[in-house]
């Protein structure tokens, strides 16, 4: 199921909410919905993009900062740790540790 990914597809071509089993949730202050399994979702107004030859750089101001209440921690800080995050690079999935 991961060899879709959800950065590796055009959303234009392919409903990745469909193929991932993923749940659409309403922002708060954005059109876009969030991913209701992801930990932590950061809702972004772009106020620039860079063209970088191959890519572009976003330059965004951050209007919200939405995290599921289990990945914070006893402080009330977000802990990452918690999160069992996956990484992309290259064509492959890793486990972050």
């Amino acid at each position: 199921m991961l060899q879709i990914g959800v950065g590796v597809k055009s959303g234009k071509n392919v409903d990745k909410f469909k193929i991932m089993h993923l749940t659409k949730e309403k922002a708060n202050f954005v059109k876009c919905p969030m991913i209701k399994e992801s930990p932590v979702s950061v809702e972004c107004r772009v106020k620039e993009i860079l063209k970088l030859g191959s890519h572009h750089m976003f330059i965004a101001e951050v209007l919200a900062i939405n995290a599921d209440e289990k990945y914070i921690d006893k402080n009330g800080a977000f802990d990452i740790s918690k999160c069992k995050l996956i990484s992309y690079s290259n064509g492959g999935y890793y486990t972050v540790r």
